[in-house]
Formats: structure tokens, C-alpha cells, sequence
């Protein structure tokens, strides 16, 4: 794959609406920029826990066992429903709550996130200098990473109660998607 075609292709991936995307949007939304931002380290430390090892070795792993993809996916698929319900049942904007977005949900979700796969197996490899690759997906990374941070730090305080409480739902709604989709994919396989 050339080098072009590999950054589009991380580009149009990391920025695409994703579980861990929609945490980070939805976390700016209800504790602002800063906060946030802080939990970047977490993301990328979860991404490199997946993508570093499929790099190097997953594609043999996947072509031996079969199962393991199959185990993986229906993890991701039962964790993002999770937290979709999670949000879904999260008290309105203006009612008493200790829920918010932590660094282990964060951390899981992005360690289950069906991206992390898709880098790891296919774009990392394709590419003649992995290393190359890998300091450019990582730099993509925290780019897409903190633009949802900050896209959702846009509805943060008093002025923005309603659309807090309307990017919950479109966020608990499209994680519930992308866990049928996940789940909906094991049928085909």
C-alpha cells in the first residue's frame, strides 16, 4: 500500500465515529477539554497494547486459530452494547450523577475497539516501514483523539444541558449499531 493510501486510510479511520471516539466526545461534553485531554495517554497506550503485537505476529495467529477473531469480536461486540446501555440509561443533564467517562471504560473500550484490529492486521502490515507507519498512525492517533475531545468540549457547561443530554443518546445509539454490527458480522463468518 503506498504511503499516501496508507495516511488517508488512518486518517478516514481514526476520525470516523467509533466507541472510543464517542467516549471522547461525549467526556469533553461533560467535563471539558482539559479533563479530557488528560486521558489521551490512556488511548494510545491502549492502542499500542493491540495494534504493536498484531503487527508482528497476528496474521499468523488469525490464519492458525480462527477462533481467537471470533472470541475477540464478540468481546468487542458485548462491551460496546454495555456501554451503550450505559449511556442510554445515564440520568438526564441536570440530575444527580457519579457516572462520566473514566479512564478504565475509556481504556477497555479502546483496547476492544474493532479499529485497533483493522490497524494492526491490515494497514500496519501492508506497509514496507512498519516503523514509519507505526510513528504515523500514533501521530494520527492523538490528532483524531483529541479533535473528539474538543468536538464535544464544545457542549460543555451550563448553556449546553439539553445537547449534552442529546449527544448521550446519538452516542448510546450509535455504539448499540456498532455492537449489532460486530455481532452481525460473527453470523456471517
Amino acid at each position: 500500500m503506498p504511503t499516501l493510501q496508507f495516511c488517508v486510510s488512518l486518517i478516514v479511520l481514526l476520525f470516523a465515529p467509533g466507541p472510543t471516539n464517542a467516549l471522547l466526545a461525549l467526556g469533553g461534553a461533560e467535563a471539558g477539554a482539559w479533563r479530557t485531554l488528560r486521558l489521551l495517554p490512556l488511548v494510545v497506550a491502549a492502542y499500542a497494547t493491540v495494534v504493536l503485537p498484531l503487527a508482528a505476529l497476528g496474521e499468523d495467529l488469525l490464519r492458525q486459530h480462527h477462533w481467537v477473531q471470533m472470541a475477540v469480536t464478540l468481546a468487542a461486540a458485548l462491551w460496546v452494547a454495555w456501554m451503550a446501555v450505559t449511556l442510554w440509561r445515564r440520568p438526564a443533564a441536570g440530575e444527580a450523577t457519579t457516572a462520566g467517562l473514566s479512564g478504565k471504560k475509556l481504556f477497555v473500550t479502546t483496547l476492544l475497539n474493532p479499529k485497533a484490529f483493522i490497524i494492526g492486521l491490515v494497514l500496519i502490515p501492508a506497509q514496507a516501514s512498519q516503523g514509519a507507519a507505526l510513528a504515523m498512525f500514533f501521530i494520527v492517533l492523538v490528532i483524531a483523539a483529541a479533535a473528539w475531545a474538543l468536538l464535544g468540549s464544545a457542549l460543555y457547561g451550563d448553556r449546553a444541558a439539553t445537547g449534552l443530554s442529546v449527544l448521550r443518546r446519538v452516542c448510546a445509539a450509535w455504539l448499540g449499531l456498532l455492537a449489532v454490527m460486530l455481532g452481525s458480522s460473527l453470523l456471517a463468518t
